[in-house]
This record gives structure tokens, C-alpha cells and sequence, in this order.
């Protein structure tokens, strides 16, 4: 009866394409998800300011050394603050890519393939 379908196989290919794309899907969740709990530091001044942001580039934590509370030299902090943060969503960024270029690995797919994050 199915003879001029040329059987089910077609059917069967898609169903693992499918099993496949649900699987890649969970583990894209699962890493957005993770990103959220990974942390980098950022640090400016030779670590006089760090910064401490979540992969997605939330800022969780700041820390300033006492030694340049100095207020004459408020720019000079402003600057390294920013510079710390800066810093923090770069690796932010390059951990992420990281992290990515891992899954597209695990999943057999080629290094350049565009994840749907």
C-alpha cells in the first residue's frame, strides 16, 4: 500500500530531525540560563577597580581600593570604573562566545554556525 510512498523512511529521518532539534533547543535554554549564573571579573588601574558581571552583562559587584578615594583624583576613579566594567562585558561577551562555540561543537554542528541566541 505505501509502496509508492517509498515506505515510511522519510517519516523516520524527520521524527530524528525533529528528536534533534528539540534537544539542540533544551540546550540553548539550559546555556542562556547558565549565563545568568556565570560570572567574570573586569579590572582597570592594575586591579585597583574590579567589576563583577554575569556573562548576560549584569553588573553584580564593584570594588574599589581605598588607596585612590582620593578626592582629587575623582576623574582619574570615574575613569577606572568604567574602564573596569568595560572590561567585565568584554570577557562577558568573549565567554559567551565561548560558551556557544562549545555547544555548536557538542552538537556536531560547524564552528560557524549561528545559534538562535
Amino acid at each position: 500500500m505505501l509502496k509508492g510512498l517509498g515506505g515510511l523512511g522519510g517519516l523516520g529521518d524527520m521524527a530524528k530531525m525533529m528528536k534533534a532539534a528539540q534537544e539542540m533547543q533544551g540546550k540553548i535554554t539550559e546555556l542562556q540560563e547558565s549565563f545568568a549564573r556565570m560570572n567574570v571579573v573586569g579590572e582597570a588601574g592594575a586591579g585597583l577597580v574590579t567589576a563583577t558581571c554575569t556573562v548576560k552583562g549584569e553588573v553584580r559587584a564593584l570594588d574599589i581600593n581605598a588607596s585612590i578615594l582620593d578626592p582629587t583624583q575623582k576623574e582619574v576613579v570615574e575613569d577606572l570604573i568604567v574602564a573596569a566594567l568595560k572590561d567585565a562585558q568584554s570577557k562577558a561577551a568573549d565567554r559567551a562566545q565561548s560558551e556557544l562555540r562549545a555547544l555548536t561543537e557538542s552538537l556536531g554542528l560547524p564552528p560557524d554556525f549561528k545559534l538562535p541566541i
